[in-house]
């Protein structure tokens, strides 16, 4: 199962490297974002406890997350193309196990937003941020646990699919509250409170938490932080979870269309 598994995620990086748009697009669409929207609130931006942080620098974070979200969970839509090409119906006839399908495309869809990121994460020292070994391992730590919830949750909601089209609608009317509910945008603090409400059980805020702190927290500190140690607990819940659910829709045989 393995060895299916790493085999299906490696065409799925290799099919990425090999469309040069996407891989441009995917890379320079949040980098613009992030150099436009942070340039323009930078003057505006007074966060308590910040007011030594600049806009582009409390966003990055919420860019790194956002290259996270969309790579992993839009990755996802090639189980749709594989079905029409009829390359997935020859994945589930075979003698292997359809664990290895789900393994297969999270691990994919994980590779491929970590190569994003960490091409991004190359502007961090310009924005005078570093870390240290121990926090950089937290943080690629973090990032890997995120991208399997994320990749996890679009298999869950691409299996049952059969239009790229409203694939693409579900997860845009999914995706960005999901995003904007995380802290991304705006901290956590300055929101009423009905809306600190929403983004606490949005298991992407947690995320977002586990991605900002080791730029500016030491890892002893970090693991001795209950905020830190919640929102672990919750992203690895989260990630779990959202495998397990894959996998066991996964292993439930859809029903033929009836015919006459």
């Amino acid at each position: 199962m393995i060895r299916v598994a790493l085999s299906l995620a490696k065409r799925e990086f290799t099919r990425f490297l090999r469309q040069p748009q996407r891989v441009i697009g995917s890379v320079a669409q949040p980098v613009l974002f992030w150099l436009f929207l942070g340039a323009g609130f930078t003057a505006s931006f007074r966060a308590p406890g910040m007011e030594e942080i600049s806009y582009l620098e409390y966003f990055y974070p919420g860019v790194m997350l956002m290259m996270m979200l969309f790579a992993s969970i839009f990755s996802s839509i090639t189980i749709i193309e594989d079905r029409d090409a009829g390359f997935l119906q020859s994945v589930l006839v075979a003698p292997v196990s359809r664990l290895a399908i789900v393994l297969g495309k999270v691990l994919g869809g994980v590779a491929i937003a970590m190569v994003q990121v960490l091409l991004f994460l190359v502007a961090a020292p310009f924005l005078g941020i570093s870390m240290g070994l121990g926090s950089l391992v937290m943080l690629l730590v973090a990032m890997v646990v995120s991208s399997i919830g994320f990749a996890a949750l679009g298999f869950l909601l691409a299996w049952p699919m059969r239009s790229t089209s409203g694939f693409h609608a579900i997860m845009m009317v999914f995706l960005m509250p999901l995003w904007l509910l995380s802290g991304a945008l705006f901290p956590i603090t300055n929101a009423p409170g009905w809306l600190q409400a929403l983004m606490m059980v949005n298991p992407v805020h947690h995320a977002l938490n586990l991605l900002r702190m080791p730029f500016y927290t030491e890892p002893a500190q970090m693991l001795a932080s209950t905020p830190y140690l919640a929102s672990a607990a919750v992203t690895i819940a989260w990630a779990g979870g959202c495998l397990f659910l894959s996998m066991l829709r996964v292993q439930k045989r859809d029903k033929g269309i009836a015919t006459a």
